[in-house]
């Protein structure tokens, strides 16, 4: 009866345990995309050299950074149109 307080209720450790794994499935699969879409515009895929050349780096970290410029919008702009819903929400998309 925490919430007649104006605390929040508990959450239980099977629902703190799902969560997290929901969270390590969603950055997993983010991380998936940000790899798989940087690799396929920036990286030649017939390798002349071990390394990363000067212009594959620059286009590496260009990519990550509006990769995660994008994906802040995104989420911020879903989150938005949630509490304009009524739904209030916390984390990404709404979790």
């Amino acid at each position: 009866m925490s919430f007649l307080f104006g605390r929040q209720p508990q959450i239980s450790s099977e629902q703190k345990i799902a969560q997290a794994e929901a969270e390590i499935d969603m950055v997993s699969d983010m991380y998936s995309r940000l790899v798989n879409s940087c690799s396929k515009k920036c990286i030649d895929t017939a390798y002349r050299e071990a390394d990363l050349n000067k212009g594959e780096s620059v286009c590496l970290d260009r990519c990550v950074a509006k990769f995660f410029e994008v994906n802040v919008k995104v989420s911020e702009k879903m989150q938005g149109e949630a509490q304009n819903r009524g739904g209030g929400g916390g984390g990404a998309f709404g979790m």
